[in-house]
């Protein structure tokens, strides 16, 4: 049974950075989709970031453009993202999710069915 494993959270001030990882265990990533999600207390899970493994097209929500990067190492079987310029309502469990879906970057929550523990970011202000 594959599982997914994130680590990278913590606690930055505003404005600072982090750099999240997603691996998974036992198996490679393969042709899936992967994405970040993000839920923070009282609030719906939502979409963050996504990219294709195959050729790497990326999505991203409106309110991290410009701020956050995602990024795969298929050598390494690993997905980041590097949040940058970060604000406190950033301030969320991030979950990394697989896709089925492997020909685009989808932003539906309901296209991913695999998920991470979370790892939770707080920033302060």
């Amino acid at each position: 049974q594959v599982q997914l494993v994130e680590s990278g959270g913590g606690l930055v001030q505003a404005g600072g950075s982090l750099r999240l990882s997603c691996a998974p265990s036992g198996r490679s990533f393969g042709s899936y989709t992967m994405g970040w999600f993000r839920q923070a207390p009282g609030k719906e899970r939502e979409f963050v970031a996504a990219i294709t493994l195959s050729v790497g097209r990326t999505s991203y929500a409106d309110f991290v453009k410009g701020r956050f990067t995602i990024s795969r190492d298929n050598a390494k079987n690993t997905m980041s993202l590097q949040m940058n310029s970060l604000k406190t309502e950033d301030t969320a469990v991030y979950y990394c999710a697989r896709s089925r879906v492997t020909w685009q970057a989808t932003k539906t929550i309901n296209d991913y069915d695999l998920w991470g523990q979370g790892t939770q970011v707080t920033v302060s202000s």
